[in-house]
């Protein structure tokens, strides 16, 4: 017998033109608090000053928990099918010359 948490339910999602193209980001920065997460995904340019933040999620920690089942769970799918991913040696990114920071980073807000 299986209770309603565990069936999948499917869910019909519409994306707005305006978002479809999506927003390019190479830097993702995460902080949190008691109460939220918050990823910022940002853009870093050779000769820029700083970071600029295209666009900011707040979620709670459940649902941050969640998120960070499904990227494991599409990222050893997507090993599976084209092999391991090795972090910094393949960069092919439109701004693979810019000197290694660290990507992703996390803190309390």
């Amino acid at each position: 017998m299986s209770n309603e948490s565990e069936e999948k339910k499917s869910i019909s999602i519409e994306v707005p033109t305006d978002v479809e193209k999506g927003t390019y980001s190479n830097l993702c920065i995460i902080t949190h608090s008691q109460s939220e997460f918050i990823v910022d995904f940002a853009q870093i340019f050779v000769g820029q000053a700083k970071p600029k933040v295209r666009s900011r999620i707040i979620m709670t920690p459940d649902n941050a928990k969640r998120l960070l089942l499904a990227l494991q769970d599409n990222v050893n799918k997507f090993e599976q099918t084209f092999g391991s991913i090795q972090i910094g040696t393949h960069d092919k990114t439109p701004n693979s010359h810019i000197p290694p920071i660290t990507p992703f980073g996390s803190g309390e807000a």
